[in-house]
């Protein structure tokens, strides 16, 4: 997981506060109109207002793609998964980032207009300092960050064994390794099932991205 020695920072206030990570003998339904939606592979929004993810179905997802639908308080989270094989991460460009673990998401908080950082830990999504000119310096020359849709997207980064991806990526699978790394983390560096867990995580994620030239703004 590449933990540092650097204390853990804040339990995360301003992202979305729940993922369901348990599963419940009752079904899964629409959270706007109560129908039953698959539990796995099902869409999600945004609530904006409270600031948590909530299910949906098909239907509401794609009405709520539409411009003004529920006065902008609900967001649907895009599906699309893209990376820049043009931009370099390294260590340098990590550290300038200030990121204490191996494994990180960026996003733009609409309503405190401000970006975040944030990281998986045992304690849930951990919040990391992040200076607006760091992320211009480090992230700001891919057109990635410029396609990044606030709310609903995020920047996926990681760095192992000198490696270094980023990827953008629907927030709620974001929202979904916190909640998986949580539940496996074991010891100082998560243990090899959280490892484990993480490299296909990252691999399907890689599988999923197309390059961002191929891309088109939805």
């Amino acid at each position: 997981m590449n933990a540092s020695p650097a204390p853990a920072r804040r339990a995360h206030p301003a992202g979305l506060r729940r993922f369901r990570t348990e599963r419940t003998p009752r079904p899964e339904r629409c959270e706007l109109c109560a129908v039953a939606v698959p539990e796995a592979g099902h869409r999600h929004l945004v609530d904006t207002e409270k600031r948590a993810l909530v299910c949906a179905c098909t239907a509401c997802a794609l009405l709520m793609e539409q411009p003004g639908a529920a006065a902008g308080r609900f967001r649907t989270v895009p599906a699309r998964y893209l990376t820049d094989p043009g931009h370099r991460l390294d260590e340098s460009a990590w550290d300038a980032l200030q990121i204490p673990v191996g494994v990180a998401f960026l996003f733009r908080n609409a309503a405190l207009d401000r970006l975040v950082a944030l990281y998986p830990s045992p304690a849930g999504a951990t919040e990391s300092e992040l200076e607006p000119a760091a992320w211009t310096a480090v992230l700001g020359r891919s057109p990635l960050a410029e396609l990044l849709e606030p709310d609903v997207e995020a920047l996926l980064l990681r760095r192992t064994d000198g490696r270094f991806e980023c990827h953008l990526v629907p927030i709620d699978i974001c929202y979904e390794l916190v909640g998986r790394m949580r539940l496996l983390w074991q010891g100082f560096d998560g243990g090899a099932e959280a490892r484990a867990a993480l490299d296909a995580f990252f691999a399907d994620v890689a599988r999923r991205a197309r390059p961002v030239d191929e891309a088109v703004r939805p």
